[in-house]
């Protein structure tokens, strides 16, 4: 690139989840005068089912600058490696028309392996936030083991994340502890009143209250941890809010169990899709975060929240002291819960740290992608040399 030049990120977005990680790397991309911003959207933000969450992109001020129709109306794991094979051709056309000079991914979404592989034949480096974790229940751990290695710059969560990814023989030259960067949105308070919240939601809270956030173990064949989990659900009195799954196979599934729940159970409620603005609001209200999701491991310690981790989804991931993982089997799920809620167990957590880091990892993602070394620095990788 010659000096002065304006460098071309293109970033892919996948999901509402990762792009609320996304928000702050991108505000501070879009603020710096030398880079041009390039946005691709594909799979569930396209989807009406999912809440066609592109539109709340643009209402945050970012240009969409491509879509890829990807998603199969499916439920099945054909269905996903099918939208892999679809996603592929639709980047390699973006991509071989934009031609940036970085490719920005995050996390560990299955559809990125479509946005690496176009990208790696098309000569584009790639940098990659959130490699380094560890989620042993999940087909996200190879998705994102395998971006790790196809990836030219790394942005780690945690200390034990780089040191995973140096481990992998990345040059350290190219491993950065930036932190999570979904915690910017509690650091910079970008979280509206809760009761302006709860008047958008129409919703009322009752003590105590439990947000849900449970998605399928892709690794997993049969259904026993959710079944462990909602026989759980019915004897539990709070209220319950919760989240959509992730667009994976056997989220339908999970879908029409929470929407029964909900109908049998009110005020319980089902969300198709809160922004993080919302969501981050709600849950600095609740008494309990419950589920498989990420969101309960990297994020809930910000807010010391107690968290019940139901089942093997987030195996191995480091944990704050607020998690409390379930074993298998209903007893275990409903002794986890009458633990986190018991008022010592919280104010046990005062002071806790979150080992995700400070709030402010899109500030520092956006200094490295935009002072990196680009061209044949970057692309031609060198394996680290061995330990004797």
């Amino acid at each position: 690139m010659t000096m002065g030049k304006r460098r071309t990120i293109a970033v892919v977005t996948t999901s509402r989840a990762d792009y609320s990680h996304l928000y702050w790397s991108l505000k501070a991309l879009q603020a710096r005068p030398d880079v041009d911003l390039r946005l691709i959207v594909l799979g569930a933000h396209l989807s009406p089912e999912f809440g066609h969450t592109s539109d709340e992109i643009e209402r945050d001020g970012f240009t969409i600058h491509e879509r890829v129709e990807c998603l199969l109306s499916s439920d099945t794991d054909i269905g996903m490696a099918k939208t892999i094979g679809v996603a592929i051709l639709g980047l390699a056309d973006v991509l071989g028309r934009l031609r940036p000079d970085l490719l920005l991914l995050i996390a560990d979404r299955y559809e990125l392996l479509a946005a690496a592989g176009a990208a790696l034949a098309l000569r584009i480096p790639i940098a990659h936030i959130e490699g380094g974790e560890v989620s042993e229940g999940a087909i996200d751990d190879a998705v994102r083991n395998a971006l790790t290695k196809l990836s030219h710059v790394h942005l780690t969560p945690t200390d034990a994340a780089r040191r995973r990814v140096l481990a992998m023989g990345e040059e350290e030259w190219r491993v950065h502890r930036v932190g999570a960067p979904s915690l910017d949105h509690l650091h910079r308070r970008n979280v509206p009143p809760i009761g302006e919240v709860l008047a958008t939601l129409r919703l009322e809270l009752h003590r105590p209250t439990i947000m849900v956030a449970y998605h399928p173990v892709t690794l997993a064949e049969d259904a026993r941890e959710a079944d462990d989990l909602y026989a759980a659900l019915e004897q539990l009195p709070p209220q319950l809010l919760f989240c959509f799954p992730n667009a994976d196979a056997g989220s339908r599934a999970l879908i029409d169990r929470a929407q029964a729940f909900c109908e049998r159970h009110p005020p319980a409620r089902l969300f198709v899709n809160l922004n993080p603005r919302e969501y981050w609001s709600l849950l600095e209200q609740m008494d309990l975060f419950l589920g498989n999701s990420s969101s309960g491991i990297m994020e809930t310690p910000t807010l010391r929240l107690p968290t019940v981790n139901v089942g093997r989804r987030q195996q191995g991931r480091t944990r704050a002291r607020n998690i409390i993982d379930a074993g298998p089997g209903t007893d275990a799920v409903l002794a986890a819960i009458a633990r986190a809620l018991d008022p010592t167990f919280r104010a046990s957590l005062a002071g806790m740290e979150n080992p995700y880091g400070d709030g402010r990892a899109g500030e520092r993602i956006a200094e490295i992608l935009g002072s990196v070394p680009l061209g044949d620095a970057l692309l031609h990788k060198r394996a680290a040399p061995l330990p004797e």
